[in-house]
């Protein structure tokens, strides 16, 4: 069964939406999710097993998911990221057989950005030199943090020795496009803790940071130890107060805050039109950008606008499914005019450039101003927003309290 038999395009109205037209001409993503884990750390809840014995048929799985896809939708990718879960955890050679049946079976720019995470802990200089070779030209690195007690709480299952040796490797290797993931919010942490997690990152001059609050999500064993008092979470004064020192720390040592957790590195400014003049994640951009994207394996999402479908969450069906020949597809939906509009705010007020004004209002056929415009002046009084030019966007003041912002112009 063809992709567009489980979302039809919304060709029973007998044409595409507006929004569906753009999405078709933009670049999009691919994503491939590798649902395998040495370990499952304490405060994840994406979808991930510890047992390997399948990974064999599960790339074999993804590879019939390819071919189900081929033609459905048309569109061109200029990103293809591997994520999870622990990509590294596979072998080399199954990772090059991913990538090259993905170039096979899709219609790639010739500059595509290719993204693996990658844990520290299982991934050494040999693995590393031969994604290079495969053509991965982005990595992107989840140290979460070199101190040994955060490690440990996290339920990491590499060591703060392994985190730090493990950006030099990748250097090694040949990787001139580096991403570092860090969190912060650890119970108890105190302000000279974070700052030395993030001076040990900004050493080592990645292209890209990315800086996450740590979040108790429900049914997660940390959610568990949560709800029975062994952990009191910090504060949100105090969390807040990271996230204003974060932005302060990483702004003086040359990056940019493009979104509300991801900082770029700056670069030199461009000598032709079009250059990129910071070392932004193409691939992330597109989540909130409203950019279409297409998930491969078990719990990926993938949206095309308007539509949105999302596969099993269960290694085992997803299997089972593409071997009969089926969708491993568990639901789909088509966004009604509000639910794309509250998605476009939420994402667009994530981001540094915030809300494209006139995009909103042809799109959506409102008065921005009419509707928005208390909520716009009591804000830019506060400091928290800044209207310029036709964009709405946070001061990195308020990127703070995105989530309450972001309320005040969705319940309009």
């Amino acid at each position: 069964m063809p992709w567009n038999s489980v979302c039809n395009w919304a060709r029973n109205t007998g044409k595409r939406s507006e929004s569906m037209n753009a999405a078709t001409t933009a670049d999009a993503g691919l994503y491939i999710h590798v649902p395998f884990c040495v370990k499952k750390c304490t405060y994840c809840d994406f979808y991930s097993v510890t047992d390997l014995s399948d990974v064999d048929v599960f790339v074999e799985a993804v590879v019939h998911e390819m071919q189900l896809l081929v033609g459905e939708p048309p569109l061109v990718f200029d990103t293809l990221y591997l994520g999870g879960g622990t990509p590294s955890v596979l072998p080399p050679d199954q990772i090059g057989h991913l990538v090259e049946r993905a170039r096979y079976h899709f219609n790639f720019r010739d500059d595509v950005e290719i993204t693996i995470e990658v844990n520290p802990g299982t991934a050494n200089l040999s693995h590393l030199r031969a994604y290079r070779q495969i053509g991965i030209n982005r990595i992107n690195i989840g140290v979460q943090s070199f101190s040994a007690d955060t490690l440990r709480f996290l339920g990491r299952i590499h060591t703060a020795d392994e985190a730090a040796a493990a950006i030099p490797a990748a250097r090694r290797a040949g990787f001139a496009n580096l991403g570092v993931d860090l969190i912060y919010g650890i119970p108890a942490q105190t302000p000279e803790a974070w700052q030395k997690d993030l001076e040990r990152a900004a050493a080592f001059t990645p292209e890209h940071l990315s800086c996450y609050t740590l979040t108790y999500e429900e049914g997660t064993p940390l959610w568990h130890r949560k709800a029975r008092g062994e952990v009191d979470p910090l504060d949100e004064n105090m969390v807040g107060d990271l996230f204003a020192a974060t932005q302060a720390f990483l702004d003086r040592h040359g990056y940019e805050q493009y979104e509300v957790s991801n900082f770029a590195k700056r670069m030199p400014a461009p000598h032709q039109p079009g250059s990129r003049v910071s070392r932004r994640s193409r691939h992330n951009m597109k989540y909130w950008s409203g950019a279409p994207y297409i998930g491969l394996g078990p719990s990926a999402h993938s949206f095309t606008p308007p539509c949105r479908r999302w596969n099993v969450t269960d290694l085992k069906d997803y299997i089972a499914r593409l071997r009969n020949g089926e969708p491993p597809v568990e639901a789909s939906e088509t966004l009604t005019r509000e639910q794309r509009l509250t998605e476009t705010l939420y994402l667009s007020l994530r981001t540094v450039e915030g809300i494209d004004v006139p995009f909103l209002e042809q799109t959506f056929g409102l008065d921005f101003h009419d509707l928005y415009g208390k909520i716009v002046d009591d804000l830019t009084e506060q400091g928290m927003i800044a209207l310029t030019g036709a964009r709405c966007a946070l001061t990195p003041k308020g990127l703070r309290f995105l989530d309450g912002i972001a309320a005040l112009f969705v319940g309009q």
